[in-house]
């Protein structure tokens, strides 16, 4: 399953979540980011306690994350409507805009915007990745999907946000555990680094008078693996685009991408610390760390810039909604909880770092076989949805308990 965020496709998933949310006697909103809320009314007037998720995937596909979130999140209302179940306060279902950050580079980009964190036109002007010409805001437009109403969390206000989402690791399989419970999302930097050298003819200049630009990046990529490493941190380049992009021509212009990771952001600012100087080193044609053993040396330098694209600080979440997750996981396991459940702290970025600024929120684990993700054979068992399934609805309706009898 591929589909990019604002793509044909995605419209066909947006219109069924719209169809069949409203079916469930939902009405729904859309923001100015194409946010879909469906909000089920209840008892009381107020924000709504939601489930939370995304519908966009990676170029590589995954046919759960995210989407297990949406759809467990839409069971849940289906569950709620065809048992006549009315809370308290409203209830609902979330489907965020280009969390993934595959086609428009920023992920989680909607909900930053929702939080205030990330400013609407800069939003709104995101680039597709590639050589497209479309903005997130003229994708918008195409679909549809460009709502008349605010992106922020005070036209559309969230009493607590719950994500069911897949591992994405190994961790809950090896150790034969059916849930994880969320206490946080580790820190991590996104940036673009980009290298300037000189175009030149690659059968009539010399080792020695060439500014190779992706060479020279080649070494820092090696390098931030290094840092990385040496800080029991994680530093990954995922986007690489070149220039002039020729056979016989050496690039003289190269962009990358660098995304650095740490559950502390004091590492994560180590790491990025170290790189900097470093590339400024290598680019500059110092030999660091042996980067330069075998390579013929040359007269010509290249330069590096940076550019940070995202800063996400590590996330702590709410206790009051841990609780619920945990109480809805001793009402399933009973005895067997501690052997079944883990807490747990999330490597990778989530809509939830971003609605935790706003309102109370954690999330919710499901096994990942081999701990696979973004991959086409991305695969959780059915079982392991439905308890996911189960938590997720449990931990919401004991959210909107609390609120009813003034606990939060």
């Amino acid at each position: 399953m591929s589909r990019l965020a604002l793509s044909d496709t995605d419209k066909q998933a947006r219109d069924w979540f719209a169809d069949t949310t409203k079916s469930l006697g939902c009405k729904v909103i859309v923001d100015a980011m194409g946010n879909q809320f469906a909000i089920r009314e209840g008892l009381k007037e107020g924000p709504p306690t939601v489930a939370g998720s995304h519908l966009d995937t990676q170029p590589t596909g995954g046919r759960y994350d995210g989407i297990l979130g949406v759809t467990a999140g839409i069971e849940m209302l289906r569950t709620l409507h065809n048992n006549s179940i009315t809370t308290t306060f409203p209830v609902g279902v979330v489907n965020w805009t280009n969390e993934e950050g595959a086609r428009f580079p920023i992920s989680m980009v909607s909900s930053g915007v929702w939080a205030g964190s990330i400013p609407l036109s800069h939003a709104h002007d995101l680039k597709e990745v590639g050589t497209g010409s479309a903005t997130m805001k003229s994708e918008l437009e195409r679909i549809g999907y460009l709502g008349d109403k605010d992106c922020s969390f005070e036209a559309v206000p969230l009493a607590a946000h719950f994500e069911l989402h897949i591992e994405q690791g190994p961790i809950l399989e090896a150790e034969n555990r059916k849930v994880g419970i969320v206490q946080g999302v580790q820190a991590y930097k996104w940036f673009t680094v980009s290298v300037r050298g000189a175009d030149c003819h690659t059968g009539t200049t010399s080792f020695s008078h060439r500014a190779d630009a992706l060479l020279v990046a080649s070494k820092m990529i090696v390098y931030s693996h290094r840092a990385a490493a040496r800080k029991g941190a994680l530093a990954s380049t995922g986007i690489l685009t070149l220039k002039p992009g020729s056979t016989n021509t050496v690039p003289g212009s190269v962009d990358f991408s660098l995304d650095i990771r740490s559950p502390d952001n004091h590492i994560v600012s180590e790491v990025e610390a170290d790189c900097k100087t470093a590339f400024a080193k290598i680019a500059a044609g110092e030999d660091v760390e042996g980067l330069n053993t075998d390579f013929v040396a040359s007269s010509k330098s290249c330069s590096v810039d940076w550019k940070l694209d995202t800063d996400s600080p590590a996330t702590k979440f709410h206790p009051e909604c841990i609780s619920c997750v945990e109480d809805a996981a001793k009402s399933i396991f009973g005895g067997e909880t501690q052997a079944l459940t883990k807490p747990m702290t999330s490597g990778a970025g989530h809509d939830s770092v971003y609605t935790s600024k706003r309102c109370p929120t954690t999330m919710i684990f499901v096994p990942s076989r081999d701990g696979v993700s973004h991959n086409p054979v991305e695969f959780t068992k059915p079982e392991d949805c439905a308890m996911g399934a189960q938590v997720l609805m449990q931990a919401v309706l004991r959210y909107d308990r609390k609120r009813a009898e003034g606990k939060v």
